[in-house]
Order: structure tokens, then sequence, then C-alpha cells
């Protein structure tokens, strides 16, 4: 049964796959024989990318907050794949402040990429999706689920997500499309290691007791739910943080 965790043979769109999480995702799959289309705002950011996946990975330069753009990206994957069957809505943006030193321009910016941007590819592939069935898998954040100091931005448009996830699930399932969402916590990224100092070098998979994880981890949950064995997981965000935060009883 292990093809049931399978996505060759399939088509995906990855946003934000210039690196970090989305690239990772974008070479898994295609590692597992899926036709893959990689995308970010700089074209010589993905190029390489797409060079080293090979011939059966398409690099397209797309800012998702640009209908037009999204638009053209749709449409040079189904001329050279012939279709599209996955979903991958990656790419976000943030920057830590206050809430009150947070410009209209600022908010605006952030909101626009991570919500809006969803938005945008979703609504454009859904069409191809429809054709045959398909999966959108949407990647949103703990921060989305529970709030975070000095991302109050960020965070509002990740529970957007959260939420536009079950909304859609249930609108498109009588056209089999499933609307999944994955919900990071610390992963050990660039960006992660700029900020925190910690790389993905740090961090060994097999310690279940910690709170930052690989973007291999966070790809494996996007596979599962790319693929069949996921066929009854509709509408649902799964976390993927490590060991939770919880209220602990006080030693007596």
């Amino acid at each position: 049964m292990r093809e049931q965790f399978g996505v060759s043979g399939k088509t995906a769109i990855v946003t934000g796959a210039s690196s970090g999480i989305g690239k990772v995702i974008a070479e898994r799959f295609a590692d597992d024989g899926a036709n893959v289309v990689v995308c970010s705002r700089e074209q010589g950011n993905v190029d390489p990318v797409a060079e080293g996946i090979g011939e059966n990975a398409l690099a397209v330069e797309c800012d998702v907050t640009e209908r037009d753009a999204v638009e053209a990206l749709v449409e040079a994957t189904v001329e050279e794949f012939g279709g599209l069957d996955v979903l991958v809505n990656n790419a976000g943006a943030s920057f830590m402040a206050g809430f009150d030193d947070i410009t209209p321009n600022g908010w605006a910016k952030i909101v626009d990429i991570n919500l809006a941007g969803t938005y945008h590819c979703t609504q454009v592939a859904g069409e191809r999706l429809k054709d045959g069935g398909g999966s959108v898998i949407n990647v949103a954040s703990v921060a989305g689920q529970q709030g975070s100091p000095y991302m109050s931005h960020y965070g509002a448009a990740k529970a957007g997500i959260i939420n536009l996830t079950r909304t859609l699930a249930f609108e498109w399932a009588g056209d089999d499309v499933r609307v999944n969402c994955i919900a990071p916590g610390f992963v050990a990224t660039p960006g992660l290691e700029s900020q925190m100092g910690v790389s993905a070098e740090d961090v060994d998979r097999e310690d279940v007791e910690r709170r930052v994880g690989l973007s291999e981890e966070i790809a494996d949950v996007t596979q599962f739910l790319a693929s069949p064995a996921s066929s009854f997981v509709v509408g649902e965000t799964i976390t993927a943080a490590g060991v939770p935060d919880i209220v602990e009883t006080p030693e007596v």
C-alpha cells in the first residue's frame, strides 16, 4: 500500500519555492515522480531550483499578489504538463513589529501576500483542479492559531487562511477537490537561522522533545495531504510544531 502515499504522475504548483519549505516540498514531490512548477517573485531565484530538480520541473516567475501573473502561472503549467493536480500555497512574508508601529502599507502588504495570494492562486487554479479532482494544500502557521506577539498582521492573515481552508473544503468537496492546511511551528529554514541562530544541522529528527522542525518534516505532511492516503482528510489544519505548550500542574 506504499503507493497510497505517493504523488507520482501528478502535476503540482508550489509557490514560494525558491528556498526553505517550498523548495524542499518541490524537491520531494519531484523525487517521488511528480511534475513540479516552482515559482517565486524573481525568476533568478527559482531557475536554480528547477535546474537542480531536472526535466520534470518548470520555473515560473510569479508574484502571487498579481492576478495576471497567477493566471500566467497556471497557463504555463497546463501548457507544459497538460493539467494540474496539486496546488501548494506556500508563498508568504512577514516582519516583526508592534501593532502600534505597523503602517497601513505594511499591514496591507503582509495580508496581500499571505491571504490574498492564497485567494488568487486557489481561485485561478480551481478550474483546472476540478477537472478530474485535485488537492489544495495551504501553508499557514501556528501564529494563525494562537496569535504571536509583534506579528499581528501575519497571524491575522494566517488565521484567515485556516478559516478559508475549512470553508472552501466544504464548497469544493462536490468537485472532488480536497482543501487542507498545514500550520508549521518553528522550522529550521535560512530565515529562522538568521533570526534565531538555529540551523538544520542543529536539529535531530529522531528527537521527539523539540520545538524546532525541519523543512523535510513539513514536506512529509504535504506529500501525505497530496496523496490518496489522505482521501478522508478534508478541511483540516494539521499542526506540525513539535512538543505543545501546555499549562503544567505545579509541583506541590
